[in-house]
């Protein structure tokens, strides 16, 4: 099985708006990590940036626009994906997976492959995804009345699994978190 855990950070929350600036995670296969990525790209240029979600990333205005161009960093990511899958290949694709993916990153993603030209999204990925945020659900409802929210960090913390809160928000300290998040309550291993 092949998955590809991963995270975003974005100039702000709305997908016909907003643009990524950091897209970092790792490919699995068959349960055994093969590659860790860390993309930092400069938004699309129609994109508005919110400045609280920058201060959420902890970059600036600043440093994403001195990021590489969207267009550079589009081809590296997918001649990443191409080293795994064979996008000609109906039965060969990555499983995307992440926390909250399914509400936010996914959409990100498809939305980023359509700025840079690209409408084969559907060629890399299943359009069924891992949502670990899901996952988590079942396994710690009995618990959830004890928690204050549920947030990757905070759930992180009640698996008992060590968060540095300062790292939280970027994005490939938080595919780590995930990644640990699911080795704990996921019944299937990827």
């Amino acid at each position: 099985m092949k998955t590809l855990f991963f995270d975003l950070e974005t100039t702000g929350t709305l997908v016909n708006r907003h643009g990524i600036h950091q897209i970092s995670g790792m490919v699995v296969i068959d349960g055994e990590i093969r590659e860790s990525f860390d993309l930092h790209v400069q938004p699309n240029p129609k994109a508005d940036i919110v400045q609280e979600a920058l201060d959420v990333a902890g970059v600036t205005k600043e440093q994403i626009m001195a990021y590489p161009p969207m267009g550079e960093v589009y081809k590296q990511f997918v001649d990443m994906l191409a080293k795994y899958v064979d996008k000609y290949n109906k039965q060969d694709k990555f499983f995307l997976a992440g926390y909250n993916n399914a509400s936010f990153d996914n959409q990100f993603l498809r939305a980023w492959f359509l700025q840079n030209g690209d409408k084969y999204f559907g060629s890399w990925f299943w359009s069924n995804s891992i949502d670990v945020m899901v996952l988590a659900t079942p396994y710690l409802a009995a618990k959830r009345a004890e928690m204050e929210n549920f947030k990757q960090g905070t759930v992180a913390k009640f698996l008992g699994i060590n968060v540095d809160p300062n790292r939280l928000h970027d994005a490939l300290y938080d595919i780590e978190i995930c990644k640990a998040i699911y080795d704990i309550v996921s019944p299937y291993k990827v």
